[in-house]
């Protein structure tokens, strides 16, 4: 199936694995890549000399084309770009609307920019800076998000730019793919549907969590680090969601404290990135210490199993789920769905 995503990319389906931290590693991004969608590497996670192992670990696993996904917010987006280039990774995949500065140094180095927005200004914005593509996340989908729902949000931002959109947010097969075909889309990005595969290296206890939960477990909370969030209410949530100001610093503390030990950031850049959090958002401080170790609260899930310490972002798809392919019967049951979709179609 040739679209424009497929053209820009190179690869066989437009079919796009998100970029989610901890859960997006080599393994699961080469595997997307040879079932011939598009893998994307979550590098927030990472050092710099991380990021550089985990591509060449990428490269050696496939021949296929893949993506790497960073923070554009990043102290060290400007040298995260640079190992990109270096490494002629095929495309830069943004977690929030990047600068003129790094989509011009990524595309003059042949760079795809493929940043993801939640909002039409959001994408006509990168497009008027030169994105190639933009990935449109609707309310349905997992980790931080907006109140539009991919059915409104997707046809207001294709009719907005004039560059491919990528749809997220609420699918997982091969209707889905049509569906967004349909309102224009040149392709679907999906998170919680590889999550729940046999590639993902999330522990199999947390991967029972999610396949035993319904659409409403996976709920928004403002609780995890003060922006909507949407995540199955767990134990450490419900906590949080339970707790008065006063508890919530504490428990904030104590995680900040984690993240700075296994991180190596000191308690000085932990306050200045949360003084900074605080004066653009209406942030309680345990909200600020949160934001600043929401990445190890995600650790704690998925990869230490821990699900009573740790947070499970998931969109609401979640409760349309209910087996562990492999990422190649994955990708060929959502094109053999799509396939059968439209066959049928002209019967209307």
């Amino acid at each position: 199936m040739e679209t424009a995503l497929t053209r820009l990319v190179g690869v066989a389906h437009p079919i796009v694995q998100t970029g989610m931290g901890w859960v997006a590693g080599p393994r699961l991004v080469s595997a997307v890549a040879n079932a011939g969608g598009l893998g994307i590497l979550a590098s927030a996670t990472m050092t710099l000399d991380g990021l550089r192992a985990a591509v060449r670990e990428v490269g050696s696993r496939t021949g296929a084309p893949f993506g790497v996904n960073l923070r554009a917010d990043a102290p060290d987006a400007a040298d995260r770009v640079r190992v990109i280039v270096e490494e002629n990774v095929r495309v830069a995949s943004f977690a929030l609307a990047p600068s003129r500065e790094l989509i011009t140094r990524l595309k003059d180095a042949g760079v795809v920019v493929i940043p993801t927005v939640g909002a039409r200004r959001h994408a006509e914005k990168v497009a008027a800076w030169g994105a190639d593509a933009v990935v449109v996340q609707g309310g349905e989908g997992g980790g931080h998000t907006g109140q539009v729902a991919t059915t409104v949000l997707l046809p207001e931002v294709v009719d907005a730019v004039g560059i491919p959109v990528v749809a997220a947010g609420g699918f997982c097969d091969g209707r889905g793919l049509v569906a967004a075909l349909a309102y224009g889309a040149a392709g679907i990005a999906m998170g919680t549907r590889f999550l729940l595969t046999q590639d993902s290296t999330v522990p199999d206890t947390v991967k029972a969590r999610y396949l035993a939960a319904s659409a409403a477990d996976a709920a928004v909370t403002t609780r995890v680090d003060g922006m909507p969030h949407r995540m199955l209410r767990g134990e450490l949530v419900r906590a949080l969601e339970r707790s008065g100001r006063a508890a919530a610093l504490v428990r904030a503390a104590r995680h900040a404290a984690s993240f700075r030990r296994l991180s190596g950031v000191g308690w000085p850049r932990l306050l200045r990135d949360g003084l900074a959090l605080k004066r653009h958002k209406e942030l309680t401080w345990s909200q600020v210490l949160l934001a600043a170790n929401t990445p190890m609260l995600l650790k704690a899930s998925m990869v230490d199993g821990r699900t009573d310490l740790g947070v499970m972002a998931s969109g609401q798809v979640v409760g349309r789920i209910d087996d562990l392919p492999s990422c190649a019967e994955l990708v060929g049951r959502v094109m053999d769905e799509a396939y059968e979709v439209l066959a049928a179609l002209p019967a209307l």
